[in-house]
């Protein structure tokens, strides 16, 4: 098997067009390719696809190479743009075409801020000061960030659910894109619960996919800042309502997926966990269906097992969503968090429900 190749974050990529850009606003020649210094002592090169140098301010892009992670992003222009800024300001950010503005609390930059994260202000801001020092400026400049498309690519993003309107956020910590990493989908979970918890929610609900999404909402008449798009990835709600408690969570996901949850399973990907066949049946059985039980045990699927509980006049899907429910409230620990489940089948239709 070929291994997978690693890619550039935005931020990485933000940084190498703010330093070409600067670098032409101070030498009037753009570097390319232009070297950045990333976390980790990294020094990578990136070439430059667009840029400009007129009327006192420069512009570079940068194509995102997102190796083979399945990154929005992959193949999209970043451009920064960099122009003086007023004596003393230091390094200001600005968000251009197709990055967006924040507009709630609960990230880690203040509402009205351009949607570019803190690790690469850093980044950008260290380029730019090492380069007026090495060329005689001020490093006062505004940097304004772009991203061409940007705001068509953030509706598949969770950024309208978290506040950032009108484009991509510019992310990254180390610079570097691991291919098929669940560190964005966890880190995306636990900033939608910051906004939660910032905006005084009560009760958030995490999801499995879009079907229990939308039953969870419907139910309950959630607005969209509190629900979160959990995946497979209950643990990572769930540990981090531990330490960042909301009083009330719904966990909503197909009678499959809960079913692993009941099992003490906490990443429910297929790859990664199995439905236990001999888990239903055990249930049936402490439920005193010793006959369930044993049609269970040689069911073909979990849906499957729903059916012939169903038949029989047993409420299998209660069941599994009360022994889920008291996983996740074992998970949850001393938390202030009341937890309640609702299992649903493909159609959508609800199957199971308990706390």
């Amino acid at each position: 098997m070929t291994e997978l190749r690693y890619g550039w974050t935005t931020g990485a990529c933000a940084t190498a067009a703010t330093t070409a850009a600067y670098t032409a606003l101070l030498t009037g020649v753009f570097p390319d390719p232009v070297e950045v210094r990333l976390p980790r002592d990294r020094r990578p090169s990136f070439a430059l696809a667009t840029e400009r140098l007129a009327d006192g301010e420069a512009s570079a892009g940068v194509i995102k190479d997102a190796g083979d992670d399945p990154d929005v992003t992959h193949g999209a222009l970043v451009i920064a743009t960099v122009l003086p800024g007023r004596a003393g300001s230091g390094v200001t950010f600005r968000a251009g075409a197709g990055v967006g503005t924040v507009t709630l609390p609960g990230l880690p930059l203040d509402v009205g801020e351009a949607a570019i994260n803190p690790v690469p202000r850093r980044l950008m801001t260290e380029a730019v000061q090492r380069l007026a020092a090495e060329h005689g400026g001020s490093g006062d400049v505004v940097v304004e960030i772009g991203i061409d498309g940007g705001e068509e690519m953030a509706r598949h993003t969770w950024n309208p659910r978290l506040g950032i309107v009108g484009g991509l956020s510019v992310l990254g910590t180390t610079g570097v894109v691991v291919p098929y990493s669940c560190s964005a989908w966890i880190d995306s979970i636990r900033r939608g619960i910051d906004v939660a918890r910032a905006l005084g929610l009560e009760h958030v609900a995490g999801a499995v996919g879009s079907t229990s999404e939308r039953v969870a909402k419907e139910l309950y008449d959630l607005p969209d800042e509190a629900l979160l798009d959990m995946g497979d990835f209950a643990g990572a709600v769930l540990k981090y309502l531990r330490r960042n408690p909301v009083p009330r969570l719904t966990l909503s996901g197909g009678f499959a997926k809960l079913s692993k949850l009941a099992a003490g399973h906490l990443d429910l990907h297929s790859k990664r966990s199995q439905v236990d066949l001999g888990l239903l049946a055990g249930i049936a059985e402490d439920a005193g269906r010793g006959e369930v039980a044993a049609a269970i045990g040689g069911a073909n699927t979990a849906l499957h097992a729903l059916e012939l509980a169903r038949e029989a006049g047993l409420e299998l899907g209660d069941l599994v969503a009360e022994r889920a429910r008291q996983q996740a409230v074992e998970v949850l620990g001393d938390a202030p968090v009341h937890v309640d489940v609702v299992a649903i089948d493909r159609a959508g239709t609800v199957v199971g429900r308990a706390g």
